[in-house]
């Protein structure tokens, strides 16, 4: 909004009080109203889940809001840009109403309700951008049919938002990757020259969850919930397709998405095909590591941020 009336000076100037005012707004919000988030009931199946049993959940619908509002003061918010910004409101929401309830809504309501929001953001994708796909590693560009790359850009977002959430287990874990993902599809923007405005974007939502981080560092004072994974899924998956190279999620979100996938993978093959895979393996992976490999919290955390900065500067390197 702010941009709409600034001279191309200026930018800079007002960017940094903008990322600086979406992490300082984060940390008072978080620190003045934790206690009156929902809390924790526990993780009946996780390792060690019963130690963030009492904890206030939830703290995405604080950070998500404060982006939102970030945006609209300091970015430039046109159509399209609106549209993702609702869609990433109702994602909170709809993790935020889940962290709530007494009883969860179960896999099958969250999962319809995630798929309503991945239409949605498909169908403004490809009204917006078209469906186009560049190949980063060679720079060829193929469009493909509306239709193909509007399903293709559904299972992006949908399977995006359930890996980010499965990933959710270890403090500070989806949250730190999270940012590395998001501060590499920056980068990519940037060295490509694409989506200067949503790049803009990125650098906010990336300070609003250092600001929740500040928190959540082990040993943890709160918890994202639902609210905070299934929006940081959904945001990753449109800023991936915003490069233009929505293939490159594959690589800047690996460890997500493996941390996060083994678990959907395995669970839907055993329950709708009754195949048993990976039957030695712990899901999602960092209770894996942490249970059969005895990796404390911080350790997981920090090797698995390493991994992903290899596979991140690696792909910085070739496009």
């Amino acid at each position: 909004m702010i941009n709409k009336f600034l001279n191309v000076s200026d930018y800079g100037i007002i960017g940094f009080v903008g990322v600086a005012f979406a992490y300082i707004l984060t940390s008072i919000m978080l620190a003045a109203g934790m206690n009156k988030l929902p809390r924790d009931h526990g993780r009946e199946f996780a390792h060690d889940g019963g130690l963030s049993a009492g904890k206030p959940r939830g703290a995405g619908f604080v950070f998500i809001l404060v982006f939102v509002l970030a945006m609209l003061v300091f970015g430039n918010v046109d159509r399209e840009m609106l549209i993702y910004l609702i869609l990433t409101v109702a994602a909170m929401m709809t993790g935020y109403l889940d962290d709530c309830a007494k009883v969860s809504w179960g896999e099958l309501r969250k999962g319809l309700l995630d798929l309503v929001i991945a239409v949605m953001a498909a169908v403004t994708m490809v009204n917006f951008n078209g469906s186009a796909v560049t190949i980063a590693f060679t720079g060829q560009v193929i469009t493909l049919p509306p239709l193909v790359y509007g399903a293709l850009a559904v299972a992006l977002v949908w399977g995006s938002i359930n890996v980010t959430n499965c990933a959710d287990g270890v403090d500070g874990l989806s949250g730190t990757l999270t940012g590395i993902t998001l501060f590499t599809i920056y980068l990519i923007m940037t060295r490509m020259d694409v989506a200067y405005e949503f790049s803009y974007s990125i650098l906010l939502f990336i300070a609003c969850v250092l600001g929740y981080l500040w928190f959540n560092a082990t040993p943890s004072r709160l918890l994202m919930g639902d609210a905070g994974s299934r929006a940081m899924g959904l945001f990753i998956a449109i800023a991936a397709m915003k490069t233009g190279c929505p293939f490159l999620y594959l690589l800047v979100a690996f460890v997500l998405m493996v941390d996060g996938g083994i678990g959907l993978v395995k669970v839907s093959l055993l329950r709708f095909l009754h195949i048993k895979i990976l039957t030695k393996i712990r899901t999602p992976l960092h209770d894996h590591v942490r249970k059969n490999l005895g990796w404390s919290n911080a350790q997981t955390v920090f090797k698995f941020a390493i991994i992903q900065i290899l596979i991140s500067a690696a792909v910085l390197w070739v496009v």
